[in-house]
């Protein structure tokens, strides 16, 4: 397919790669020494993101935030500009469920198709190609999506319909999040009760707590490599959707606006930028001067 991709971060430079590997044809915005070095001249490097659009049967949104996506959509030379008729956009963005229905009225009204696809997986999973996408939208645009989401993950679960897929996405970062600091807390206190926390974590890993967040985010916090898969200040975003959520639909989610206040503390002291493991610092009553952490 001829496929418009914009947003070239950590996670879109490797799907990208990917969807070229598979034997789709790009055109990317935006340039970047970063995307040069990773997809090469194997992409068309578009100069505006309308350029990007133009002639795309697909146009694919990884972008950081809701804004990020509302200005990529609604700009003067952005998606909307220069949609086709029968387009199908994509969005693999983690935004807020009710600003993404709003779009894919938008796409609609401008004779596009429009599916909500956050991911979960991180940055490995993005390189690997084993995303977990959860998708919202109508199952004919998701038939039609699927030979570009099967290159970009292992399990593409079709949630509902528009905004669905956002919905699942911050259930996920509720469940992650929650379990991050929940590995944190356990670590902290084997570590201070004089045992070794590497050793209370292999044997967590045999019984009912075990989960990823133990097996890589314990291992993470273990060694002290905060070095960002997902970055906490990304995560602190997504949890803030959850907050939100709660409050409009009155659904009290405290464990997750505990997170998400940890979270704003941990941004706060400079670790926005590592990666969302590096609760375990807070964990250790580590709150200041953590901005070379990782230097």
């Amino acid at each position: 397919m001829d496929i418009g991709f914009i947003g070239l971060g950590v996670m879109g430079r490797p799907m990208a790669a990917n969807l070229i590997a598979a034997g789709h044809r790009l055109t990317v915005y935006r340039d970047s020494a970063a995307a040069r070095e990773v997809l090469g001249n194997e992409a068309r490097f578009g100069r505006s993101v309308a350029e990007a659009v133009r002639d795309s049967e697909v146009v694919v949104l990884m972008l950081p935030d809701t804004p990020d996506v509302e200005a990529v959509m609604r700009g003067e030379d952005g998606v909307l500009s220069a949609l086709r008729p029968g387009t199908l956009v994509i969005d693999m963005s983690s935004i807020s469920p009710a600003a993404e229905r709003e779009l894919a009225d938008e796409v609609a009204k401008a004779g596009g198709s429009h599916l909500d696809a956050p991911v979960s997986g991180g940055e490995v999973g993005a390189r690997e190609g084993t995303l977990s996408i959860m998708v919202g939208g109508a199952p004919e645009a998701v038939e039609r999506a699927t030979p570009v989401l099967e290159v970009l993950g292992s399990r593409i679960s079709h949630i509902g319909a528009a905004g669905a897929g956002q919905v699942a996405k911050v259930a996920n970062q509720i469940v992650v999040g929650v379990t991050i600091e929940a590995v944190a807390e356990a670590l902290r206190l084997a570590e201070a009760a004089g045992v070794a926390p590497d050793a209370v974590r292999e044997a967590l890993l045999g019984g009912f707590a075990a989960s990823r967040v133990l097996d890589v985010h314990g291992a993470r916090m273990i060694k002290g490599e905060f070095e960002p898969g997902f970055r906490m200040k990304l995560h602190r975003k997504d949890l803030g959707l959850a907050v939100e959520a709660s409050a409009r639909l009155d659904v009290p989610l405290p464990a997750s606006a505990l997170v998400h206040q940890l979270m704003n503390a941990a941004v706060a002291t400079g670790l926005g930028d590592h990666d969302h493991s590096a609760l375990r610092l807070l964990a250790d009553g580590r709150t200041g001067g953590l901005s070379t952490a990782l230097e």
